[in-house]
């Protein structure tokens, strides 16, 4: 008989199991992990230090749900961007989004950063063209590929956002709008240059030309949120570049 089985104890009937050694004890059961969450849930380490947080483990991956998050509002807008929706989209329960990201405007901000950073890379470069021409036609052709993208909602997020906000988040619009200032302040400051250079027709400033290249662009993501093609867009960068004021 193996000396793990328990011997019955004729006298009395009782099963008796011999005792581990004092200093074991018992063994902790191992820690239970949902199915399909093996890969994501990390088990926490044997030893982990005094001082760490207790709570399970963050099961997802914050970079995927903001990208997730980011077609929410893109989609939407920031009103009509509900937290069911959100949530869904993300992937993960609602004290997780309020736990990894703060509240649904904290939210968007970060997902604002997500979509400068990410669909709107082409602007930088686009300033350093040679002449003002270059950086009209650097800033077109990098609108018309976000907007050519089968990946991604069509429009611009900060229009849709700005256009869709009421009263109630009138935080939220006041950021959509001085992020685009800014913007337009480096074009403004581009065309300046460009100006000083001698490529402006003679009574063109540079803040007209700023604007006007804004309002193609504005143009651009709201003909395609409407559902304009890719050939008609593209119609639209070569139609404008034929009619740019520079050489």
């Amino acid at each position: 008989m193996s000396r793990n089985m328990p011997r019955p104890e004729p006298e009395t009937g009782v099963s008796v199991r011999e005792p581990r050694t004092p200093c074991t004890g018992r063994r902790p059961p191992a820690p239970y992990i949902p199915a399909g969450m093996e890969k994501v849930c990390l088990a926490p380490p044997a030893a982990a230090p005094a001082h760490a947080p207790k709570g399970r483990p963050r099961c997802f991956d914050p970079e995927v749900a903001l990208a997730a998050a980011l077609r929410v509002f893109w989609r939407n807008g920031y009103e009509a961007a509900s937290m069911a929706e959100l949530t869904a989209e993300m992937g993960i329960t609602k004290p997780s989004l309020y736990a990894a990201f703060g509240n649904k405007e904290a939210l968007f901000h970060k997902a604002l950063d997500l979509y400068e950073r990410e669909k709107l890379a082409y602007m930088t470069p686009a300033l350093e063209a040679a002449t003002a021409r270059g950086v009209a036609e650097r800033l077109l052709h990098g609108a018309l590929k976000v907007q050519m993208s089968s990946c991604d909602p069509k429009g611009c997020l900060g229009v849709i956002s700005a256009n869709a906000c009421g009263a109630e988040a009138a935080g939220i619009k006041a950021e959509v709008v001085a992020r685009r200032a800014s913007s337009e302040a480096a074009l403004i400051r581009r065309f300046e240059q460009a100006e000083a250079e001698g490529e402006l027709p003679e009574g063109m400033t540079p803040a007209a030309l700023a604007r006007y290249l804004f309002a193609i662009l504005q143009g651009l993501s709201i003909q395609a949120g409407s559902g304009a093609t890719c050939t008609e867009l593209g119609q639209l960068v070569e139609t404008s570049m034929a009619c740019w004021p520079t050489k």
